[in-house]
């Protein structure tokens, strides 16, 4: 058992990063080599426009190659409590956002001839209890009536022709959720940017940031210092850098995966033939999936602590017991790879991106950035250029976290609440 992600252990290196010093200047200049920043960088590439990429690390080496590998639509709130909060006509939008995300995705797949095993196979939610059966079914009326007519709700044995484990009690299918591969996405996503013309550069943390006059910014890196007209921030949970004002508005929580050794196609038939994204109902619950290679790919947030070593390791015994417990025909199939990813979370779990103090942003994707990333980053890189009205998510308050000043102290304490609302459902 390997500790790396299987996304990035089995891609091949980007080629096309920048080396050297940073030129002294550009246009546009985009921090985070991750699905986000690697979208806007692209967009605004094709535009002509003069842009530099700064990515700390190598290009969609984080959360973008720390994931289950699900691009599904639907906001990371269920579309009724949505609805509750926010009202119907404004959960109908989000929900139409993430729809319209998966879309761009297959888009910028077939537009750049990316080899990423992209295919619109469907998402299935699983009820873990059987008390949540009626509430799923409740769910599922509401939004074959108000967002997906193509929904199936599933129990007895057509939810075994789909998923054979005795853990679940009904389910319900959204069809228009897809699957990839998260590391060979990432690099044709860099190598289509710099193709359209951008500068990227990896392995370049940035350091400082400094508003000129004249409404200019200075970004400082080791590399040197390079000024822009405009600057994009796409990094996330933001866990490093001069980025405290995003870092006090979102939760970075760790979320764990492990993938199998390759199934033969009797253990597919046993455990997953249908071969759909899968997703629990439970506040800590399982996502799962088959790779193109027939690997059991299977996370959850097994320990409320971030991502190192130690933590993925512990979090992979755990992961590997749950997956025996949920698949019996698993339980002896070997683990390959075993690693963990670092997300990040507003309170309500909806992404925000804008502008604050000259500086542009999009983050918070809550676990469900695969898809909104993509489409999120084209949308700020093309408000970046000037556009108006094409940033869904304009004007909805960012407030501070109260008692959060940047290390997420109180994850244990969260971790608690959620066992107690999985006991008591």
């Amino acid at each position: 058992m390997q500790l790396k992600p299987y996304w990035l252990e089995t891609r091949t290196a980007f080629s096309g990063g920048q080396k050297g010093d940073l030129p002294p200047r550009a246009s546009v200049v985009v921090i985070g080599g991750g699905f986000t920043g690697l979208s806007a960088t692209r967009t605004l590439a094709r535009r002509g426009i003069d842009v530099v990429l700064l990515e700390a690390g190598e290009v969609a080496s984080a959360a973008s190659g720390r994931n289950g590998g699900h691009c599904n639509n639907g906001s990371a709130t269920d579309l009724l409590g949505l609805a509750n909060s926010l009202g119907a006509e404004e959960a109908r939008r989000y929900y139409q956002m993430y729809d319209d995300a998966v879309d761009f995705v297959e888009t910028t797949v077939r537009e750049e001839q990316i080899d990423c095993d992209f295919v619109r196979n469907g998402k299935i939610k699983l009820a873990a209890k059987p008390g949540h059966v009626e509430g799923m079914k409740r769910s599922a009326e509401y939004m074959a009536r108000e967002v997906e007519p193509d929904l199936v709700f599933l129990e007895g044995a057509d939810l075994q022709a789909e998923v054979r484990s005795d853990k679940f009690h009904a389910g319900m299918v959204m069809p228009k959720g897809a699957q990839m591969h998260m590391g060979r996405y990432g690099l044709g996503l860099a190598e289509a940017a710099a193709r359209h013309g951008a500068s990227i550069y990896e392995h370049t943390p940035v350091t400082s940031l400094k508003r000129l006059q004249g409404g200019r910014h200075a970004v400082g890196t080791a590399r040197g210092t390079i000024e822009a007209e405009a600057v994009l921030i796409c990094t996330g949970p933001s866990l490093q850098g001069p980025f405290g004002w995003l870092r006090r508005r979102t939760i970075p929580m760790g979320s764990f995966i492990v993938a199998t050794e390759p199934l033969t196609e009797e253990q597919v038939a046993a455990s997953m033939p249908g071969r759909r994204n899968c997703v629990t109902s439970r506040h800590i619950g399982n996502y799962f999936r088959l790779t193109g290679d027939n690997r059991m790919i299977f996370g959850g947030r097994a320990r409320f602590a971030l991502s190192d070593p130690a933590s993925d390791a512990k979090a992979g015994e755990i992961l590997q017991k749950s997956l025996a417990e949920h698949f019996p025909a698993l339980a002896d199939v070997p683990i390959a790879y075993t690693w963990g990813g670092v997300l990040d979370m507003t309170p309500d779990r909806l992404p925000r991106a804008g502008e604050h103090d000259g500086l542009f942003y999009a983050v918070g994707m809550s676990g469900h950035g695969v898809q909104f990333s993509n489409l999120i980053g084209d949308r700020m890189a093309r408000t970046v250029a000037g556009e108006t009205g094409v940033n869904p998510l304009e004007g909805k308050a960012f407030n501070a976290i109260p008692g959060h000043l940047g290390p997420p102290w109180f994850l244990p304490f969260v971790g608690m609440w959620y066992r107690f609302l999985d006991w008591r459902s």
